[in-house]
């Protein structure tokens, strides 16, 4: 049953959006996030509530991506989408190359290397859950990747909004800039909205083309298994491909073909917002500080300096393209 973790994201949701209309320079997706690390290192969660909360984290954050596709004009979506890709390709090619390189300096399992590279390069954890099988991880590599991975969403969603203030960032280079440097998209959602609403909808977008990059990765991956071990590899795009994505640039079709109207649209846009924090308590809810002791310094010194590199390359190219 999953009705009582969805109740208790529910009720952090509504604090959080409380606290956010009093103090909107943090904004409801922060305090979302804080609220709910806060009860679940503070609090002993039952069993029973965690159906509900990983269902709220991953899946009610997809359908309120959805229903945002419905405000959203498709031309501005796909505009968005192609002006990113530069920044996009560069990053994910930083990222990859500098997890393979320091990662096998530092003596790091290739596995592991690979996961954290995957991660920080596309989409954190859904990167890592469609990699993992492709590279044979086991259990305990792929909760050490997320776990890293997971580490710096929860920072980026803290620091990034005051980067772009202290570089006097535009509404729409940050977009750009979360959604190309920061790893999840619950965190790219998060920090965008904290920063401004238009540097939240860019970045959704940007972040949004930037996750469809997890399968050509991921094919190249098939294929680098399959040369090194001359073995057949079957790897299911319908597994991989993240279809919330599609189903977001279908709803943005439909509302540029059939325009809603504006009431209906303040309606979609307050319960999209109501969504993602209740999303993000469940992502908060998933944070267990205590795991992190169990990783060791290596696979998160690798992260750090894999997401850095992947920070400034963002910063870069924002620079070389204009986007600020």
């Amino acid at each position: 049953m999953k009705i009582k973790g969805l109740l208790l994201t529910a009720v952090l949701a509504a604090v959080a959006t409380i606290l956010g209309n009093a103090v909107p320079l943090i904004g409801a997706a922060v305090f979302s996030i804080i609220l709910g690390i806060l009860v679940r290192q503070f609090i002993r969660i039952p069993e029973d509530f965690e159906p509900g909360i990983k269902f709220s984290g991953k899946k009610i954050l997809q359908w309120a991506i959805i229903l945002m596709g419905f405000t959203l004009s498709f031309r501005t979506a796909v505009s968005l989408g192609l002006s990113s890709l530069p920044i996009t390709l560069t990053t994910i090619t930083a990222a990859l190359l500098c997890s393979y390189i320091i990662g096998r300096w530092m003596g790091i399992p290739e596995r592991i290397r690979t996961l954290i590279g995957v991660g920080t390069a596309i989409c954190g954890g859904s990167a890592i859950a469609a990699a993992s099988p492709i590279v044979e991880a086991d259990d305990e590599e792929i909760a050490f990747s997320i776990s890293t991975i997971f580490l710096f969403n929860i920072i980026a969603v803290f620091l990034f909004p005051a980067l772009g203030h202290l570089l006097h960032m535009t509404s729409t280079g940050f977009g750009y800039f979360a959604g190309t440097a920061i790893n999840d998209t619950s965190s790219v959602v998060a920090a965008g909205y904290t920063f401004s609403k238009d540097a939240g909808d860019t970045a959704t977008i940007v972040k949004l083309v930037r996750a469809l990059m997890i399968v050509p990765v991921c094919l190249l991956l098939v294929l680098i298994k399959v040369k090194r071990e001359q073995k057949e590899s079957k790897v299911s795009l319908k597994k991989i491909f993240p279809w919330f994505i599609l189903y977001f640039f279908m709803a943005s079709v439909f509302a540029s073909i059939v325009p809603l109207p504006e009431e209906l649209v303040t309606v979609i846009k307050h319960i999209a917002t109501l969504m993602i924090a209740i999303a993000l308590a469940g992502i908060g809810l998933s944070v267990n500080l205590k795991s992190f002791r169990a990783i060791g310094y290596q696979p998160v010194l690798l992260g750090a300096i894999t997401w850095f590199v992947v920070t400034v390359t963002a910063l870069i190219m924002q620079q070389l393209l204009g986007i600020w």
